[in-house]
């Protein structure tokens, strides 16, 4: 942070690096081997991880511009390419192109969708395989837009920001969904703080709470399933494939905080969290579902989360930064400031998830510089560097756990058999690597 921050305050001179326009692409021109000079040119995309994300994904993606063909994908299961090829022809019949020839199943599946004659890959298998994939794209020469998170570990995040500075020099196109930043109000609400009307900020308050998740995915194991299979047919309750809720959802919540801060990063944080409702280790492997951190960022602004997803409790989602002139507030729906310059959202809601893919066509189109991994790398730390408090009860430095940590939940070999044996962290008991 720069001298410009004083008296225990962060100076929105210092977000003004994240102003509004910081969702909108850059429009630095470089030079490219490939021309998509005229909107009709057709970008091929190909999907990685085809399931209810993939499908959700790809089909805004080619439903974003006019001009945009699925000519590869590929899924460790079967079951799930059926299924995706069913629904998103249902949605875009005329943009399918796929051929038995292009579409594949296995473990190595990613590696021959980017030997396919792909413009752009849409990465969307769990969180695990994201630093893997990402890495891979990036070197076969592909533009990428990957979902949140980008890692479920520190190596993870050291790799993502590694390779993002590949694809830099490859003139590569990358994006993330973090869609929040794409929404109006929060656009807005945005260039209102960094342009002083809440004053300087002072603490947030980002809680995001709701429903346990307990239908969600396969709920019985077929007696053909090995261990490695049912995990990540179950991927979301086991930490080592999601990262945990706070990764693998909350991203976005903290996300939102630190695109207000300027995309500052905290400098130290303490966390509390257990399981009380997710217990049954088969069904729900071995993720937390209560979650909260206090992190400090320079200069004492104070961010809380709160998080859980337990059923039947008050289901809210919200952000509030407490300035010294003012209160900014926002979530899905709205935004709104109260204080010395009241100010509500009253424009159109705008469709973030189609927006997201827009703006990444038109830059590959048109030639503008964007690469988000970075950004949604520091994100995705901040969560993890949460979740390791939580689950040790220990304070911990944010750059340490970025630079240093060698928590690498990767498992010894991606194959069907084994699986990583599931250990429910146990607070003041499980250490912190």
């Amino acid at each position: 942070m720069s001298d410009s921050i004083k008296d225990g305050l962060l100076s929105r001179r210092d977000m003004l690096k994240a102003t509004a326009g910081a969702t909108v692409l850059a429009a630095a021109s470089v030079n490219i081997s490939k021309s998509y000079g005229q909107n009709n040119d057709t970008i091929k995309i190909a999907t990685i991880g085809c399931g209810g994300r993939g499908t959700y994904d790809t089909k805004n993606c080619l439903a974003a511009r006019p001009g945009v063909e699925l000519i590869a994908a590929g899924d460790l299961f079967q079951d799930r390419m059926d299924s995706f090829l069913n629904d998103v022809k249902k949605k875009a019949a005329d943009k399918v192109k796929v051929t038995p020839e292009t579409t594949f199943v296995g473990w190595d599946a990613y590696e021959k969708v980017l030997k396919t004659d792909t413009d752009l890959v849409i990465l969307t298998t769990p969180p695990q395989f994201r630093p893997m994939m990402f890495k891979a794209a990036v070197e076969a020469g592909k533009h990428v837009f990957m979902e949140k998170p980008v890692a479920v570990d520190p190596p993870g995040v050291r790799s993502i920001l590694e390779t993002a500075d590949v694809a830099d020099q490859k003139n590569l196109k990358v994006v993330c969904g973090t869609q929040a930043r794409r929404m109006d109000h929060r656009i807005e609400l945005a260039k209102r703080i960094q342009q002083g009307e809440i004053g300087d900020i002072l603490a947030v308050k980002c809680v995001r709470t709701g429903g346990g998740m307990l239908d969600w995915g396969i709920q019985e194991r077929k007696p053909e399933m090995t261990d490695m299979e049912w995990q990540v047919r179950r991927w979301l309750f086991h930490t080592w494939l999601s990262g945990d809720f706070i990764t693998e959802m909350h991203i976005h919540e903290l996300d939102i905080v630190r695109w207000m801060l300027g995309d500052a990063v905290p400098e130290k944080l303490r966390g509390l969290g257990g399981r009380q409702v997710r217990t049954d280790k088969e069904k729900y492997g071995d993720v937390f579902d209560h979650n909260s951190v206090a992190f400090d960022f320079p200069n004492n602004v104070q961010v809380f989360y709160m998080g859980n997803q337990i059923q039947g409790t008050s289901e809210t989602t919200f952000e509030r930064f407490y300035g010294t002139k003012g209160v900014g507030y926002t979530d899905w729906s709205g935004s709104n400031i109260t204080g010395q310059n009241p100010w509500k959202f009253e424009g159109k809601s705008n469709n973030p998830v189609i927006t997201q893919h827009q703006q990444h066509i038109d830059a590959i189109r048109n030639n503008k510089a964007v690469n988000e991994a970075r950004r949604v790398a520091e994100s995705t730390m901040m969560s993890i560097a949460g979740r390791m408090s939580v689950y040790t009860s220990q304070e911990l430095k944010y750059s340490w756990a970025k630079k240093s940590s060698k928590l690498d939940l990767t498992p010894p070999k991606y194959e069907f058999g084994p699986a990583p044996a599931v250990e429910v962290a146990v607070p003041g008991q499980t250490p912190l690597v």
